[in-house]
Formats: C-alpha cells, structure tokens, sequence
C-alpha cells in the first residue's frame, strides 16, 4: 500500500485556533472539491509506503505540537491514512487532522488515532458548489468523540442563510464547539470586515462560539 504525499515540512500553525503552533506537515495529494477559494491546487505528489512515510516523519527532530495531516484532503487516502497514524500514534504523537469534513466514512474509519480535527464548514455561497449539509452533520457526530473546531471560510459572496444553516448544524450536533470565521485571503480584506463581523454577532446571539481569524501565515509570508 502506498500514499500519494505532496510535501512534508515544518512550520507554524496558520489557521483556526492553533494558530502559532509548531507542526510538522504532512501534505496529501487530491481532493474532492473545488472550492472558488482553494489556495492549495497541487499537481504533483511522490509515492510512499506508511513506514517510509513515518520515516521521514522521524528524521526532523525538533520539538513538535503535533502533526497536521492535511490536503487536498487526507480522509480520500483513508487506508494509508490509518495506516501512518497508527504509527504515529504508537510513538507519542498528536495526530491533528485538517479535513473538509464531507467524508463521515472515511473519518469513522481512522478517528480512533486522531486527537484533533480541524473541520472545514462549504457553506455553498463561498465555495460556488453543492451544499454539504447532510455530510457536515454525520461528519460532525463522528469527530465530536474527540477535540474538534469548525472554519468557515467567509466570501464576498458568502450568504447569511448558509452561516445560519451552519448555527443550526452545531447547535443540534456539538453546540461548545467553536467556529471560526476565515475571512478569504482573496479578496479584500476591508470589504469583508463589515460582514465578518455581522457574522459573528449572529453566531453570539445564536449562543454559538465564534471568532475571526484570518491565515496568519500568508500575512507574515510563511508557507
């Protein structure tokens, strides 16, 4: 078994309520979306078997919050996923997972080796696709067993009624849990100040914890 890897490295955290925190990244090849904002468009991965894959992992030495599995989107390569986990794991690891969030399966599948989960909120409106209601709520119930927030990134475009359907979601599935509003690093961040705001107001008033934070690690230049 093999996974298809489209970087390993080190760096601090730049998004949700980590932010600041030392990772050590794992970057997984594809996804099944195509979100108008995705930042991340890979086109090329390097093969690896879970152990050479932990191997690696092992040769950076340094201390390490923990380790984001990220993408693309990591829950597509669930076997090999599982499989490196594990391992990591086994040798005293925080495993932090960075997931869209449309892959209850998949996630059902490895959630017993992951203690974070860093879940995505497609409101429709800001990605320019389908909803992911049904999806979003199984994927929530099962990530709830362990420490999980949610973001929503947050578009010019981006609806009041999704953000709603969003409140409603956590509120019925896992009502502590934080979202955190992430406003587009495309567009303008003053046009989008007004709406962030907004946004987390009716969170407030819906008794849902949110706040804003944007990617810290493309305003200071780090990857």
């Amino acid at each position: 078994m093999k996974g298809k890897i489209a970087e390993i490295f080190e760096s601090i955290q730049g998004e949700g309520l980590y932010l600041g925190y030392k990772q050590l990244f794992v970057r997984f090849f594809g996804c099944n979306l195509n979100c108008q904002f995705c930042d991340t468009r890979l086109r090329y991965f390097q093969e690896y078997t879970p152990q050479e894959l932990f191997s690696q992992l092992k040769k950076y030495n340094d201390y390490y919050h923990s380790i984001s599995f990220t993408g693309g989107e990591p829950l597509l390569q669930k076997d090999f996923l599982k499989a490196v986990l594990k391992l990591t794991h086994q040798e005293g690891y925080l495993n932090y997972l960075e997931t869209n969030g449309t892959l209850p399966t998949a996630l059902e599948a490895v959630i017993d080796y992951i203690d974070i989960i860093a879940m995505d909120l497609k409101l429709p409106s800001s990605t320019a696709q389908n909803s992911f209601w049904k999806e979003h709520q199984e994927f929530l119930a099962i990530a709830s067993r362990k420490e999980v927030f949610l973001k929503a990134v947050i578009c010019k475009s981006t609806k009041e009624e999704d953000l709603k359907e969003a409140l409603n979601l956590i509120k019925k599935i896992n009502p502590i849990s934080v979202l955190v509003l992430q406003p587009n690093s495309y567009e303008n961040k003053k046009d989008l100040n007004s709406k962030l705001k907004n946004f987390r107001n009716i969170a407030i008033e819906n008794n849902v914890t949110a706040c804003i934070i944007p990617q810290l690690h493309k305003i200071i230049g780090l990857k």
